[in-house]
């Protein structure tokens, strides 16, 4: 039997790592700690009127973690701040079993269907788009 948590689909997220590495000229810069294991994650953003034009993290986490960077890095591009919070309050409520995965193009976050009962991992899959979050918070206002 497949360990439901460590679904295929997710694996291959993990192991795809899009946008692992750091952009050449970013504008502005996050990061998001979990105490609780040790995860770290760092973002880079190139915002372009509020939008996001560049995305890189290094994601020094958990394969949960790895795989929802994974997830903004091939999906994140022309976000808002309005749409990334709003995907958190998504992914927060599929954790919580209070509803279906987000839509397009954060669809790709079902693969973290497996985390519902592990109330443990939930912020380890939230930790990319907070420390996403606090990019848009410490932006550079050049």
């Amino acid at each position: 039997m497949s360990d439901p948590l460590y679904r295929k689909e997710l694996l291959r997220l993990a192991a795809d790592a899009h946008g692992w590495g750091l952009l050449e000229q970013p504008n502005a810069s996050g990061h998001a700690f979990n105490p609780a294991c040790g995860d770290r994650v760092s973002v880079q953003l190139e915002l372009v009127d509020g939008r996001v034009a560049g995305f890189a993290h290094e994601t020094k986490a958990c394969v949960m973690a790895q795989a929802s960077a994974s997830v903004l890095g091939s999906s994140l591009i022309g976000a808002t701040k309005a749409d990334i919070e709003e995907l958190r309050a998504n992914v927060c409520a599929m954790l919580n079993a209070a509803s279906p995965p987000p839509s397009a193009p954060f669809d790709a976050y079902a693969a973290f269907d497996g985390a519902v009962a592990y109330q443990s991992r939930h912020r380890c899959v939230v930790l990319p788009i907070d420390a996403v979050l606090d990019a848009f918070e410490q932006k550079d206002p050049r």
